[in-house]
């Protein structure tokens, strides 16, 4: 698939503008060890980040290790987890992980990509965000937000997480791979909102083809619509815009 046109120098101003408002690239999710940020990440899934961390204190101290959780009656389970949503199947994922840790793996939660994504409950988006935060290996994790940004940003023309992810990093330097997945999810959640997006405030407007109020998008819009078209296409257009 080819890149979009300037996606790389797009992608740098945005790593550039984010830092700035963004110092410190911060998970929202509370936790004290990979076990925990593994266990509420899978929880944040279809929730936020805000109900997870009010389920996940009575979460650990029920059932602090693997061992615990994997042993826990699932009703119990399901009864504290409920608030966060899908809590059955949530359930399932959890103890499904924690049982697997404790079977195949020492009970330690694995700082490798190919060993997380074999756990119930986690895919890439989950491991990345355990490799980025809790182990600082560089990962890019794509979650809603993220894909919704990089579609806006023309980082990307794909919806598909596992493409978003390998097209970012292939124009991203690893080290700040982490960072930038964490800054857009929290740029997404305060600025870039999916229907009313802030765009008049927001520190991207100037080169973000997305952009609702630069003028020069919708100009830019047309000729690329134009190049698209056919010769007979192309003067009706020209004449449309006389």
């Amino acid at each position: 698939m080819a890149r979009p046109y300037g996606a790389r120098q797009r992608a740098e101003k945005t790593v550039a503008r984010l830092k700035e408002i963004y110092p410190e690239a911060i998970c929202e999710l509370d936790f004290e060890t990979p076990f925990q940020l593994l266990i509420a990440t899978i929880l944040s899934a279809q929730s936020t980040d805000k109900m997870v961390n009010k389920v996940t204190p009575k979460l650990f101290e029920r059932w602090p290790t693997p061992a615990d959780l994997a042993a826990a009656d699932p009703a119990e389970v399901e009864a504290l987890i409920k608030p966060t949503g899908f809590y059955r199947e949530k359930t399932k994922s959890i103890q499904g992980a924690a049982r697997a840790l404790v079977e195949r793996l020492g009970g330690e939660v694995p700082p490798r990509m190919e060993d997380l994504v074999t756990l119930p409950g986690v895919g890439r988006k989950t491991a990345n965000v355990v490799l980025g935060v809790a182990f600082g290996i560089p990962g890019f994790a794509v979650d809603t937000h993220v894909t919704r940004l990089c579609n806006r940003l023309r980082l990307t023309d794909s919806r598909d997480p596992v493409q978003i992810e390998k097209d970012v990093c292939e124009i991203v330097p690893p080290e700040e791979w982490t960072g930038l997945s964490l800054r857009l999810i929290l740029h997404g959640r305060r600025i870039c909102d999916a229907k009313r997006p802030k765009c008049e405030i927001c520190v991207l407007n100037d080169f973000c083809p997305s952009s609702t109020t630069r003028t020069t998008n919708k100009r830019s819009t047309m000729k690329s619509d134009v190049r698209a078209r056919g010769p007979e296409d192309k003067r009706r257009v020209r004449r449309a815009t006389v």
